[in-house]
């Protein structure tokens, strides 16, 4: 059976949810109801999560499901049930002087549909932690999950069946087509996670409609890795932050900056790291594999073009080739000071390959993270506070950790968004709920007001308590 949305459904879709939301704006209690019932039926569907995500990717690491996938979805849930009401309850502004006795305020309202676009690399961590937030934030949502994981969509719909009806959340499957055209309805927010090249088009597409966008992109994340911090420390944090998910991850490290002096102390470390971590695998359970086949072949590319260039290649992993193309198992591997316009330093590698490059001076690394594109994240690894303080005053991105990887991630408090190429916009935890939110601001009159004294004609009293404002 195809399962696929027919394009003429999109619109009359939209339409039903508008008009529902339009009848009936869910209050805190619709809320909080609807919170609470998605987490007892998300905790209920974990294992056909994780079965249906391992099916989408041929093997991915159950224990990489359940803390990327459901750890995640469950703590945002969480967060988002405790600090609700807080959230939504209107900010008190302070008017000045100038404006007494009135009051002001600042109130959440929420916008009305919302839009997601979810990728595949995190199939429903990507999808559900926006839609907490537009749900917080008393929107409908219309979800277009990735195509490239159809059975992880699939449990997606079924699960938000369960726990919302048609005209409060929709699903929309299909492929690129029925992307473009998801992407040109007149949402009133559209939050797209994935490659910046796709991200151009979704904001190109939401444009006629001045459809407010949020871009969840990536580029080329750096560990900047100073002389002062310990190898075997830097090579299992980096391992983490580059390996998890077999390296399929937005904010996964893209690059590694060593000095030279340690280079090859480094790769050796990265090399026993992993071995220690995935043995030669032989038996792979906890290796992720590459989510399809045009992506291994872009992955195989890449290093192709380090090869010609006369790069060192060290795969870190020794496997059979016709396993390693049948499985699409990508072993862990290094690529040894490629130049700049080798196509793993040009392009993001999403993939199990880590580019490392060593420089001579700290500000020589700086210089070259500076020269490109601002990533979605960046890891500092020093011991000295006045070196950390160097790289975040020198350098800009959308997040940071320091001394590890990918763990700003998941604090929910932290904002979560790119920055130039890498995005824009942010989400999780309150950053979450006020990006689907228009703050409205409401400015309440007293009973006796200055206005009624401030009009024309300007002279004698009138004039002196203008000209006594103005000052």
């Amino acid at each position: 059976m195809d399962a696929t949305t027919p394009a003429d459904e999109l619109q009359p879709t939209l339409q039903r949810l508008h008009a529902a939301w339009q009848a009936r704006r869910p209050d805190l209690a619709q809320r909080r109801a609807d919170l609470q019932r998605l987490r007892a039926a998300f905790a209920a569907g974990t294992e056909a999560m994780d079965a249906a995500i391992r099916a989408d990717f041929g093997h991915r690491s159950t224990h990489e499901n359940l803390i990327s996938e459901a750890m995640i979805v469950k703590a945002e849930l969480g967060h988002a049930l405790r600090h609700l009401r807080r959230w939504t309850r209107p900010r008190r502004i302070a008017v000045g002087w100038r404006f007494w006795p009135a009051r002001a305020q600042v109130r959440p309202q929420p916008l009305g549909v919302v839009g997601i676009i979810a990728p595949w690399n995190y199939p429903v961590n990507l999808a559900l932690v926006p839609l907490v937030s537009a749900i917080a934030a008393g929107n409908h949502v219309y979800l277009k999950p990735s195509e490239h994981t159809p059975r992880t969509a699939l449990w997606l719909r079924e699960l938000l069946a369960q726990v919302f009806p048609p005209e409060r959340v929709a699903v929309a499957l299909g492929g690129p087509e029925l992307g473009a055209a998801f992407a040109a309805l007149p949402f009133d927010h559209l939050l797209f996670t994935g490659s910046t090249a796709v991200g151009r088009k979704v904001l190109a597409a939401a444009a006629p409609n001045l459809t407010p966008v949020t871009l969840e992109l990536g580029g080329k994340a750096p560990a900047i890795l100073a002389p002062d911090f310990p190898l075997p420390a830097a090579a299992a944090r980096i391992a983490g932050g580059k390996w998890f998910n077999a390296g399929q991850t937005c904010i996964g490290v893209d690059y590694a900056l060593v000095d030279a002096a340690r280079r090859d102390a480094f790769v050796a470390e990265l090399r026993d790291e992993v071995a220690a971590r995935y043995g030669d695998l032989a038996n792979a359970d906890d290796y992720t594999r590459i989510v399809n086949d045009g992506q291994y072949a872009r992955l195989r590319g890449y290093l192709d073009d380090a090869r010609a260039r006369g790069c060192e290649v060290v795969e870190l992993i020794a496997l059979e080739p016709a396993r390693a193309q049948r499985e699409r198992l990508f072993a862990p591997t290094l690529v040894l000071d490629p130049p700049d316009d080798a196509l793993v330093m040009r392009e993001e590698i999403f993939g199990p390959i880590l580019p490392v490059r060593s420089y001579r001076t700290l500000e020589e690394a700086l210089a070259l993270v500076k020269a490109g594109a601002r990533p979605l994240a960046l890891y500092a690894f020093s011991r000295d506070r006045a070196t950390v303080e160097r790289i975040l005053e020198q350098t800009s991105s959308g997040g940071v950790t320091v001394n590890d990887t990918l763990l700003h991630f998941g604090v929910h408090e932290l904002p979560f968004g790119g920055i130039g190429p890498s995005g824009m916009g942010a989400i999780h935890g309150k950053a979450g709920f006020d990006t689907f939110s228009k703050q409205l601001p409401v400015f309440r009159q007293s009973r006796f007001a200055a206005s009624d004294w401030i009009k024309p004609p300007y002279r004698g009293r009138v004039d002196k308590l203008i000209r006594a404002l103005a000052r």
